[in-house]
C-alpha cells in the first residue's frame, strides 16, 4: 500500500529502482520530475519574482545540474558551492549570496567570477565588501519573527529596522549600491501569516530608506516554504497568494522579488533508503537500528524534524526507538515510531528526506556518506 505523503509516480519509481538495483544502502533517491515540478510552481504566483535555489539544501552535483537546466538561479555561501557552479559554467547573473557573514577569500572569488549581489547585516561586512567587492549591489538582512517554523533562523543573523537603516546609509557612503532588503521566516514555516508580519516590517524600513534618499528596488523573501513530513501543511500557492497580495498593497509595482527555496525544491523529492541492521529489547523499550543515523544523513531529526518511515513487513506493529549505526548514544533518530516489526536485512524507507540530509552528513565512526541517485 502506497504511503500517504509521496506521489504515486515517485513511489513507483522507488519500488522499480529497488527491484532492479544491487547498490548497498544507505542511499538517497531523488525524483527529478518532482524537482522540476516544484521549481515550476515556486514563484509562479508572485509578480516579478525570480527563484534562486539554496544549494545548501542538497549540493549533489547531479541535482544541481538538473536545476541548472531550468530557469532557476542559485544562492550560495561558500567557495565550495561556488566551485560547483563554476564547473557547470553557471552565469554569475544567476548567482546571489545571502549569507550576511562571508569569508574574505569567498568574497574575492565570487567578485572575480562576476557575482555582484550580496547580503549583509553589519558594519564589518560592509568594510569587507567595500574593499573586495566594490560597487556591488547589497541588501540588508532584517530580523523577523520565526513563529511557526520547525527550524528557526532568527538569532544568528539580522538586525532591527533602525539599525538596518543606518547600515544602508553606510553602504552608500562606502561606494556600494544599497539595493534592497532580505529576511527569512525560518525553515519549514507552517504559519502563513509569518510572511505578512515580515513584509510589514520590511515596508517600514523601505519607506524610511526612501526618505533618506535611498531608493531600493529588491526584496528577497528568503525560503521557508514547508513540505509534508508526517502531516499536511499550507500549500505553496496559498502562501504566495498571501505574499503577492501584501506586495501589491504596500510595495512599488516594479519591485524585484527574489526567493531562495531549498527544502521546498528537493525535500519531498527524496526517499532515503536504509537497511535494518539490528533489533534489541532494553527494559520495556524496543530498539530498531538502521545503517543511517544522525551523523551520516539524519541530523535534522535532532532539531525536531520527524519523518514518515515505511517497512515492507506485515508483522504485528510495535513502538520503536529508531537509532543509527554509530557507537554514539546521541545517534537516536526518533522515538515512539510505530511500525510492523521488520527483519534484519529489510529495507526501511524514510520519506521526504531530500533536504538537509546528505548535505549534513559526515563519515563519523567510519560510516560512509550515502550516495545520491536521481531517478
Amino acid at each position: 500500500m502506497k504511503p500517504k505523503f509521496i506521489k504515486d509516480s515517485t513511489w513507483d519509481k522507488v519500488l522499480n529502482f529497488l527491484a532492479s538495483t544491487e547498490i548497498q544502502t544507505p542511499f538517497l533517491l531523488i525524483d527529478g520530475d518532482v524537482v522540476r515540478e516544484k521549481l515550476s510552481i515556486i514563484g509562479s504566483k508572485i509578480k516579478n519574482s525570480k527563484v534562486f535555489y539554496a544549494i545548501k539544501a542538497l549540493p549533489e552535483p547531479s541535482v544541481v545540474k538538473l536545476i541548472n537546466s531550468t530557469k532557476a538561479g542559485f544562492e550560495i555561501a561558500s567557495q565550495g558551492e561556488l566551485s560547483l557552479l563554476k564547473e557547470l559554467r553557471v552565469s554569475p547573473e544567476r548567482i546571489i549570496s545571502s549569507n550576511p557573514v562571508k569569508s574574505i577569500p569567498f568574497i574575492k572569488d565570487a567578485y572575480s567570477y562576476g557575482i555582484r549581489l550580496f547580503a549583509f547585516d553589519s558594519e564589518t561586512e560592509l568594510e569587507k565588501m567595500s574593499l573586495y567587492a566594490p560597487e556591488s549591489r547589497v541588501y540588508i538582512r532584517l530580523s523577523v519573527p520565526n513563529e511557526g517554523s520547525d527550524w528557526p533562523l532568527s538569532k544568528k543573523f539580522g538586525v532591527e529596522p533602525d539599525r538596518a537603516l543606518k547600515l544602508l546609509i553606510m553602504a552608500k557612503e562606502k561606494g556600494l549600491q544599497p539595493a534592497g532588503i532580505t529576511f527569512h521566516v525560518g525553515s519549514q514555516c507552517k504559519n502563513i501569516y509569518s510572511w505578512a508580519t515580515a513584509l510589514d516590517k520590511a515596508v517600514d524600513l523601505w519607506r524610511k530608506a526612501e526618505k533618506k534618499g535611498i531608493k531600493l528596488n529588491l526584496l528577497n523573501i528568503g525560503g521557508g516554504y514547508p513540505i509534508r513530513y508526517t502531516q499536511d501543511v499550507v500549500d505553496i500557492g496559498s502562501i504566495e497568494e498571501k505574499i503577492d497580495q501584501t506586495l501589491k498593497e504596500k510595495f512599488p509595482d516594479d519591485i524585484e522579488i527574489h526567493l531562495e527555496p531549498g527544502r521546498a525544491v528537493v525535500g519531498d523529492a527524496g526517499v532515503f533508503v536504509t537497511t535494518v541492521i539490528g533489533k534489541a529489547k532494553r527494559g520495556e523499550e524496543n530498539w530498531l537500528y538502521i545503517d543511517a543515523g544522525v551523523f551520516n544523513g539524519l541530523m535534522e531529526s535532532i532539531g525536531g524534524i520527524r519523518y514518515t518511515y515505511v517497512v515492507g513487513s506485515r508483522a504485528r506493529k510495535k513502538r520503536w526507538i529508531l537509532a543509527g549505526p554509530s557507537c554514539d548514544s546521541f545517534d537516536v533518530i526518533d522515538r515512539n515510531v510505530v511500525l510492523p516489526e521488520p527483519s534484519v536485512g529489510d529495507h526501511l524507507l524514510i520519506l521526504s528526506a531530500g533536504a538537509y540530509t546528505i548535505s549534513y552528513a559526515s563519515e563519523f565512526n567510519g560510516f560512509p556518506i550515502p550516495k545520491t541517485i536521481v531517478i
